[in-house]
């Protein structure tokens, strides 16, 4: 299967414990008296009342106070989101456009749409490819079909409208795929689900709600089972296929990089001597 490199663009795509008189602890006997201890609340015992009739004793404690609410509203550097938002020229709200989002993600991101929710000067835009216009991307992304060899779980979360750039949606994806076909070659036969590493992804959109770009990055290579590679890199390396170019393959250091560290190692040492 014979793919441009130009084309490899594809979607990686309490326990809380109340002071309500809960913890009752009774202990029955089976002939004349029964005793029963009640306790209130998790602090100290401050009186005892005893009922002579009924042989019964209720010992009551004082509350133990709760814990202060916290008092960080905002640490240095935060931004004040509210405020941001408030000033922002984009018409479209946050919400409103956290929900156009989600659109555009149920099309596919212009895949199942043929391309409709997708702007004229669309561009997709990821760690190593990239920029690619709109119908190159579409048209890599038609070279082949995640969906037709992979059950996909694509796990979305964490929505948010960027404060200072508000015509753009952040999300993360922890995908997990099943092969369920023949992919470039693999057999689905024993192969354990795909986890590929936690990604981060956005959309930006123009005032018409059409989405302007789309990109993803890995944020955590070393969790999941695919060398720490997302998008469709991920699945090539998870099916022991990977493209035979460095970037689709597991991150490793340079030898200049290797270098660097040796010789920053041997300084600490002859600096302990």
């Amino acid at each position: 299967m014979k793919i441009p490199l130009s084309s490899i663009a594809v979607i990686a795509t309490s326990c809380i414990l109340t002071n309500n008189g809960d913890g009752v602890t009774a202990a029955f006997s089976n002939n004349v008296s029964t005793t029963t201890r009640i306790s209130k609340g998790a602090g100290f015992a401050s009186s005892t009342r005893r009922s002579s009739t009924t042989e019964t004793e209720i010992i009551e404690t004082e509350p133990s106070s709760p814990p202060p609410p916290s008092v960080v509203t905002a640490v240095p550097g935060e931004i004040d989101e509210a405020e941001a938002y408030a000033e922002s020229t984009f018409p479209i709200a946050p919400n409103d456009l956290i929900a156009r989002a989600k659109e555009v993600l149920i099309a596919g991101i212009g895949t199942k749409d043929d391309g409709a929710c997708l702007a004229p000067d669309f561009e997709f835009c990821a760690a190593v490819v990239g920029p690619l216009p709109k119908e190159e991307y579409l048209e890599a992304l038609g070279s082949f079909k995640l969906e037709d060899s992979f059950d996909i779980q694509q796990n979305f979360f964490g929505f948010s409208v960027d404060p200072l750039q508000t015509n753009r949606v952040w999300f993360f994806t922890r995908q997990v795929a099943k092969q369920v076909a023949v992919f470039v070659g693999a057999s689905p036969d024993g192969r354990e689900d795909l986890v590929l590493p936690p990604q981060s992804m956005h959309l930006d959109f123009d005032d018409d709600g059409l989405v302007k770009e789309f990109g993803f990055y890995t944020v955590d290579r070393r969790q999941g089972n695919t060398g720490g590679l997302g998008g469709a890199f991920g699945y090539f390396y998870g099916v022991g296929r990977p493209l035979p170019i460095p970037e689709a393959r597991p991150f490793k250091k340079s030898f200049r990089f290797q270098l660097l560290g040796f010789i920053g190692n041997l300084g600490k040492m002859l600096r302990k001597k």
